[in-house]
């Protein structure tokens, strides 16, 4: 009789990991503005740290929905995978000792060179982007300026498409071999222009070939019944799948970075 064929276990991603894992709270992340709590994961003999926010923590908003900011989390991760980019770590939506919330893969971030700095003078220096003029005490003003990178352009485009009303500088998280990601995505995907970031460099300016492909890519899986929009449907309203389409496709016919509006604050407060 022949030997019973083996089975190769099956290889468990991030995602399984937290989605199906031992949730246990380690500690309170206490500089958060919601309940954010650190956490350990564990399943079919591997662990790992993560961040979970659960609804009920969340504080009331004026202008998002109550109980809806973990589900922007982890739309907000839906449409970065979709770019092929991964700029957002794996996230889920899951039950855990505080009823349901987000859980987020932690990120130890390598300290790099600076993306984000204050400087004298009118203009930036080559290799850096101005966002505008900040108060520095005593009566003086500083250019506030971020470095002409690749990764900031992406998350700039990522940013744009999910209506990002806070970009700050302490949501940028470079990790060892050269990897940025972004979190703190709660309040995303409004229906009306909220688009707040310190990634304002190239604003006006035209995108790239790579982003009018992934913006492509995006347009056809936002599409009624496509991949995206199906996995979006059961995280944000239907006016918000819609109006993120619509941004998708503004971005296309224009083929440029969006500019401040006017309307909204371009800046969050505090920038960092």
């Amino acid at each position: 009789m022949s030997a019973p064929e083996r089975i190769p276990p099956r290889s468990v991603t991030s995602v399984d990991l937290l989605a199906e894992g031992e949730l246990t709270v380690r500690g309170r992340i206490r500089e958060a503005s919601n309940a954010a709590l650190f956490c350990t994961v564990a399943y079919e003999g591997q662990e790992a740290t993560c961040v979970y926010k659960p609804v009920a923590g969340e504080r009331p908003l004026w202008d998002f929905p109550d109980g809806t900011l973990a589900q922007r989390e982890v739309a907000a991760y839906e449409v970065s995978e979709a770019t092929g980019w991964g700029l957002v770590p794996p996230t889920v939506l899951r039950n855990g000792p505080y009823g349901e919330g987000m859980v987020q893969l932690w990120i130890d971030v390598t300290p790099e060179d600076e993306l984000l700095a204050l400087v004298d003078g009118q203009e930036p220096e080559p290799g850096w982007k101005a966002i505008g003029f900040a108060e520095v005490g005593e009566g003086r003003t500083a250019l506030l300026v971020h470095a002409d990178d690749e990764r900031l352009r992406r998350l700039a485009v990522l940013d744009a498409v999910i209506n990002n009303a806070d970009r700050k500088g302490g949501h940028l998280l470079p990790t060892e071999g050269g990897r940025l990601y972004g979190i703190d995505h709660g309040v995303t995907f409004n229906v009306e222009n909220k688009l707040r970031t310190l990634l304002w460099g190239w604003a006006g300016e035209p995108l790239t070939a790579e982003a009018v492909e992934v913006l492509g890519t995006l347009e056809e899986g936002l599409k009624q019944g496509g991949e995206l929009a199906v996995r979006l449907a059961g995280l944000i309203t239907a006016a918000e799948v819609e109006a993120t389409r619509a941004r998708v496709e503004a971005l296309l016919a224009s083929g440029k970075h969006p500019e401040p509006s006017g309307e909204w604050p371009a800046i969050p407060w505090p920038p960092v």
